[in-house]
């Protein structure tokens, strides 16, 4: 009886272990994000970490839910759109991790290639900061606009200085942006949207955000928490050989790239 008793009180003990701080709730986009999240829960789950993913698709309130303490971390964002949300809403979300990089790319329905868009063509853009900047400056490389000298991610229609075709830049809320691309001439689309439509940035895209990208999607969770254990367990699994493979046969057009 006292030996059915020990057993169960261990059993009890690690339960309330594993109960307290190894159950890790991560918030997502659906693709790429979530996708390679499932990948390691097994992995984790052999570490004693019961990894919850949990899908968003308007990656807006990933950054709320995450500050408000609802998720342990989210894996939808770059280091320039999370500093732009803790100036902007005064929230303490640090990096824990990059994992990889997908490219924005211009696409259209309408158009073959730049020299044919038309005086006073609609583009559509994300209109969330630093990603409206990043549309921007990904056309303004293209040759289409050109901005105020020193404008750089925090750009917005207002840092125009050149615009010689006279587009009209539609601020559009991300998630929407493939399904706008019958309506407009063209669009600037986030990789995590134009994947699931089915689109290609190397296929598709008109013109591509290059190589060098600063814009790692990461591993964000509230200052403090970036050496917990299982945040580190989790940061290592992504940064792994078996996703390093993944995102390479399953993104072998470059929509995804691996930064580690």
């Amino acid at each position: 009886m006292k030996k059915l008793l020990s057993f169960a009180a261990i059993l009890l003990a690690a339960f309330a272990s594993f109960a307290d701080g190894k159950v890790l709730k991560v918030g997502a986009t659906p693709e790429p994000h979530a996708k390679i999240l499932n990948l390691v829960k097994a992995d984790l789950k052999e570490q004693g970490i019961d990894l919850q993913v949990i899908e968003f698709t308007d990656y807006v309130v990933l950054n709320n839910v995450l500050e408000s303490g609802e998720i342990d971390a989210n894996y939808d964002q770059h280091i320039p759109y999370m500093e732009s949300t803790n100036k902007e809403k005064g929230y303490h979300l640090v990096n824990a991790g990059g994992i990889h990089v997908e490219p924005f790319a211009l696409y259209s329905n309408k158009v073959k290639s730049l020299k044919d868009f038309k005086k006073k063509a609609t583009i559509a853009i994300p209109n969330d900061p630093t990603n409206e900047g990043r549309a921007l400056l990904l056309l303004q490389e293209a040759g289409l606009i050109a901005l105020k000298k020193g404008t750089g991610i925090t750009a917005t229609k207002k840092d125009i200085a050149k615009n010689p075709l006279k587009l009209n830049l539609k601020e559009l809320d991300a998630a929407t942006l493939p399904r706008t691309l019958p309506d407009v001439d063209g669009a600037v689309i986030n990789g995590n949207y134009a994947i699931p439509a089915g689109l290609s940035a190397s296929k598709d895209g008109l013109f591509v955000e290059g190589s060098s990208s600063p814009y790692v999607n990461i591993i964000a969770v509230k200052a403090g928490n970036e050496k917990k254990p299982e945040i580190q367990a989790l940061v290592k699994a992504l940064q792994s050989d078996k996703i390093k493979e993944f995102i390479k046969s399953t993104y072998p057009n470059g929509e995804v790239v691996a930064v580690f």
